[in-house]
């Protein structure tokens, strides 16, 4: 049926999200120590972190404000990427599972900044003394989701271009 729309068909990815990234989370604080590191490989360490901000620690500067501000902004952006993917004609999966991605991640960290005033992080990859600010799974979501929008959106300019 051409009228068909994705609907809520793709909240159980998002739902999944917010699951296993509350899980590996809670994992992390109950086995680490606060900046406490594990190597795992060359490149890649287990290492406990708390950010108050956003990626990269942008906002990070102990004021109260990000707690609720952030959280209020990142509530709002998944409330409008929910709207964007119910929306969606069915036939674009790729477009409603980025979505997804990035509903599941934004409210992984929500639930964090409202329930412990930080986010928690605990991947560390880094080269030698250079190293990537620690992230975790919810934070991964949002950046593979994004990505997938954009190529998404290359893509389908192209075609259309065509």
């Amino acid at each position: 049926m051409q009228g068909e729309r994705a609907g809520f068909g793709w909240l159980w990815l998002s739902a999944a999200i917010v699951a296993a990234d509350q899980l590996t989370k809670w994992i992390a604080t109950t086995t680490m120590t606060l900046h406490e590191r594990i190597a795992v490989l060359p490149f890649f360490d287990w290492t406990l972190t708390y950010n108050r901000g956003v990626a990269f620690s942008l906002f990070n500067d102990g004021q109260n404000w990000q707690r609720f501000g952030l959280s209020a902004f990142a509530i709002l952006v998944a409330g409008g990427f929910v709207y964007w993917m119910v929306h969606l004609p069915k036939h674009e999966r790729a477009n409603a599972a980025a979505l997804a991605l990035v509903v599941g991640g934004a409210i992984g960290n929500v639930i964090d900044r409202l329930r412990l005033g930080h986010v928690v992080d605990f991947v560390l990859l880094y080269w030698n003394d250079w190293s990537w600010p620690a992230f975790n799974l919810a934070d991964s979501a949002i950046c593979v989701g994004a990505v997938l929008l954009v190529i998404s959106g290359f893509l389908h300019e192209r075609k259309r271009a065509h």
